[in-house]
């Protein structure tokens, strides 16, 4: 990269530019008119404009400023036509013209980030000083070509955390709230996907802590379920990745955070472009091929306390037209309890091909295995004897997972892109164990025990067209979307084999099963979102979304009545077939306002909706009773905040949200005819929740101006303070009761230090009580799924160095060995308390080359 910077007090000051039309931006430049010839009708305006700028420069008080630039190839020096330049913290793209030239104007005195962008061209960041009107001359290197790799001091996101653009791709995220994690540049346990260290900066969410290795991510927010995330449209690469997303919309694959470049999360404003869901959008970003070489090798083995070995190998590179990144993982683990031996196998490929200048094709495979080992819940005096104690040593749990992308992207033209993805999830989920509603029960290996086969057939297809347009002397960028969706998941539970093995067969299935479903869904969805620019520093960002829906169910669900010996005296075989079909539409708007490149303050509100499964309906559960007349949640989400960046120094997002939810499902304790203590999932009644989610990370030796090149110390702060009511219930006993899953006070900070290639965080957790169910329930009971989820708090220690091609981390999560729990399961992989963790070492070798 080359980079010269020349300064001159009274240089011409351009118009505004115009990054959604950039031919205008580049005729009203004086720059894009230095190739008229003398004596033209353009050559005299152009110079009657500069004469006029510059008399107007004259005048004194002005303290703005004009940015020009020449961007040139490197080795050709050619004039780069088309290149993005993106001033950091602005909402403005300007593009250089034919001459490769390019006009920032009205820049106050300060520090700016730079980015420039370039089909075919290595991206640049540079960071400068404006005091006066300034003229650069940039070189970029041609992506064609293998180079050595180049360190840049200056990048994006030098935090943990960061925020979405108002447009990045073909999506619109302005005025909606929205956080990006940067696992690189984090100090955190990524070899076990500890969410609590790796989404310690998203303000509010609530993470369920199910096994030591990560398998599966279990976060939820505002009151949210978070039961294997399925409050979330959860995506890998902007597809889906989940069991179902209308009939089972739980997420059993969760991809290694090794393997990740960003994580985004949109909140419930995300409906209209990525489903209904309360929760929002959830997308995992893989890391990208590296373009500057042919081959790059990666490999990461990480040991650990009670057993743990994780091995994760990738490769990278780029081959003229043709680039690639596949990675394997194998991760293996004995638990902090007994009976929680683990083995899971995580195999990943993409392959990009670049058919011209402005289209490129990829393909994506992913699959993942698991065989888990349950340990089985705990009642609330079990917990309190020894939390580490199980009496469950059949119970498993085995998943096969299988995803599949196509996609086209498509630079129509300056203003215009297109994306298309065709997607296919083929998995299965397998638990087979001994369950009873008495977690206390002593096993035997005589018993039957209970096994749940699920297998899923799903594909779909997702288009998109974005084009930035002018309407009179406004900005505009207009989205339109099409989705369908097919999703197909066979449903069986009945009896399993006796024994301690994993054999998932079922015994007699002809007339042991208790139910045997087929639920073939499809969606059909039409969405369009809309940001008007009204002046440089306010948009508005309306937006629609039409959904059709139709679920259906066919299958039987049986009942088995045996005697006090065991023995069956009668079957009963009932056949339902259920279809539903509904349309229905729901809206958004978005208001943003930008007075400076590096202070917004936005607000939206957006309806949400989230339908019955009927999968859920028909699972036999011992401490559960379904009530076969749910209907489906409808309601709404809003967010009002301010945030901002503030020189690599400074990072916030302050916001008010609430969600009004109503029909919400949940379950609520009650008698049944025998006196014994049952749950109920039925629709609850109308819940509201509304709160303050603040997250802040300063630079601290940058904030006091004494920080030598070589060290670094930031601190952040996540607090999330959130009240929650039901409103209104038909349940008595329920209306004025906390909503579950909601603490009312949640705490994640920390600090970061580093001195040269040394870096450490400590990281400290707490929440307060929360509840279970909706009744408020204090006490577990015999069962343990109901009740309180007490307090707790937890802190985690990590350490890393690099050295060239060499990385050495360590860590120790839970550092004073807490003994609590996040989650009181209502069925696999309990019923009952599920102790989280206690305290474990690792260590981490990585080499890159």
């Amino acid at each position: 990269m080359k980079l010269k910077v020349y300064r001159s007090n009274f240089a011409p000051k351009s118009p505004k530019g115009d990054f959604l039309n950039p031919d205008v931006a580049a005729s009203k430049s004086p720059l894009g008119d230095l190739g008229a010839k003398p004596g033209s009708r353009t050559t005299l305006g152009a110079l009657y404009i500069f004469c006029f700028l510059f008399l107007f420069n004259l005048s004194p008080g002005i303290a703005q400023h004009t940015l020009r630039g020449l961007v040139r190839e490197k080795t050709t020096r050619v004039p780069v036509d088309g290149g993005s330049v993106y001033l950091k913290g602005s909402r403005n793209i300007f593009m250089t013209d034919s001459l490769g030239q390019f006009t920032i104007p009205n820049l106050k005195t300060g520090t700016y980030q730079l980015q420039f962008f370039s089909l075919n061209h290595k991206p640049f960041k540079t960071e400068l000083t404006v005091r006066a009107d300034t003229t650069l001359d940039i070189s970029l290197e041609s992506s064609e070509k293998t180079l050595r790799e180049v360190t840049v001091t200056a990048q994006q996101g030098s935090f943990g955390m960061t925020r979405l653009r108002e447009v990045e791709g073909t999506a619109i995220f302005a005025a909606k709230k929205s956080e990006v994690i940067l696992p690189d540049n984090l100090v955190a346990n990524l070899a076990t996907n500890n969410a609590r260290q790796v989404y310690a900066r998203v303000a509010g969410l609530n993470i369920w802590e199910n096994d030591g290795g990560g398998l599966q991510l279990s976060i939820g927010g505002r009151g949210l379920d978070p039961n294997r995330t399925s409050n979330f449209n959860v995506r890998q690469n902007g597809y889906d990745i989940s069991a179902d997303a209308l009939g089972y919309p739980e997420s059993y694959y969760t991809p290694p955070t090794e393997a990740l470049k960003r994580i985004k999360i949109v909140r419930g404003a995300a409906s209209l472009q990525y489903g209904t869901q309360f929760g929002g959008l959830l997308n995992f970003e893989m890391r990208q091929p590296v373009t500057d070489r042919t081959v790059e090798v990666t490999s990461r083995q990480t040991v650990g306390s009670f057993g743990f070995f994780n091995s994760f190998n990738s490769v990278s590179g780029t081959a003229k037209k043709l680039s690639y990144y596949a990675f394997f993982q194998y991760k293996r683990a004995d638990g902090w309890r007994p009976n929680s031996h683990f083995d899971s196998k995580t195999l990943y490929a993409d392959l990009h091909y670049q058919l011209t200048e402005e289209a490129k094709i990829g393909l994506e495979v992913t699959h993942m295995d698991y065989l888990a080992q349950q340990p089985g819940g705990l009642s609330d005096d079990m917990f309190r004897a020894d939390p580490r104690q199980s009496n469950r040593e059949r119970n498993w749990f085995k998943v096969d997972w299988n995803l599949f992308n196509v996609h086209y992207d498509w630079k129509v033209n300056r203003r215009s892109d297109i994306n298309l993805i065709a997607f296919g999830v083929v998995a299965s989920r397998y638990s087979l164990g001994f369950r009873p509603n008495r977690v206390a029960t002593v096993d035997n290996e005589s018993f039957e025990r209970d096994l749940i086969a699920g297998d899923f057939r799903n594909w779909g297809f997702e288009g998109r067209f974005l084009n930035r347009y002018k309407l009179g002397q406004k900005d505009g960028v207009f989205l339109v979307g099409t989705r369908f969706y097919h999703g197909f998941n066979h449903s069986r539970q009945g009896v399993g084999p006796t024994g301690k093995s994993a054999d998932f067969t079922f015994i007699e299935p002809d007339q042991l099963t208790s139910s045997d479903y087929r639920f073939p869904n499809r969606n059909v969805s039409l969405f369009a979102e809309n940001v008007l620019f009204l002046n440089s520093k306010v948009s508005i960002t309306p937006g629609l979304r039409y959904e059709h829906i139709r679920t259906t169910a066919d299958g039987f669900y049986g009942n088995v009545v045996r005697d006090l010996a065991g023995n069956i005296i009668d079957i009963t075989k009932t056949q339902e077939k259920r279809i539903n079909p509904r349309g229905f539409l729901i809206a958004g708007i978005g208001l943003s306002y930008k007075p400076s490149a590096q202070l917004e303050a936005y607000g939206n509100i957006s309806q949400n909706y989230r339908s019955i499964t009927f999968s859920d309906m028909r699972i036999s559960n011992p401490s559960a009773v379904i009530d076969p007349n749910l209907q489906d949640e409808r309601g709404f989400s809003a967010d009002v905040g301010v945030r901002g960046e503030k020189n690599e120094v400074l990072n916030y997002d302050l916001s008010l949200f609430a969600l009004n939810y109503g029909n919400r499902i949940g379950e609520v304790q009650f008698y049944d005819e025998n006196d014994r203590v049952l749950r109920k999932r039925t629709n609850i009644g109308r819940a509201l929740i509304v709160g303050l989610e603040s997250y802040g990370e300063v630079e601290l030796l940058r904030l006091l101006k004494t920080q030598p090149d070589r060290w670094g110390w930031s601190v952040f702060g996540n607090l999330a303070l959130i009240r929650s009511r039901y409103v209104n219930s038909q349940i008595p006993g329920v209306e004025g009761n906390e909503v579950e899953f909601v603490p009312a006070v949640n705490l994640k900070s920390g600090m970061r230090w580093g001195y040269r290639n040394l870096k450490a965080s400590f990281q400290f957790t707490y929440l307060t009580d929360q509840f279970s169910d909706a009744t408020n329930a204090v006490d577990g009971g015999f069962s343990g799924v109901v009740g309180r989820i007490p307090a707790y708090h937890i802190m985690d220690f990590s350490l890393s160095w690099n050295y060239r091609w060499l990385k050495l981390e360590g860590s120790v999560n839970n550092l004073t060995n807490e003994f609590y729990y996040t989650r009181r399961a209502t069925g696999y992989p309990g019923p009952g308390i599920l102790p989280s963790d206690g305290r474990a070492f690792f260590l981490t070798v990585g080499v890159k080359w």
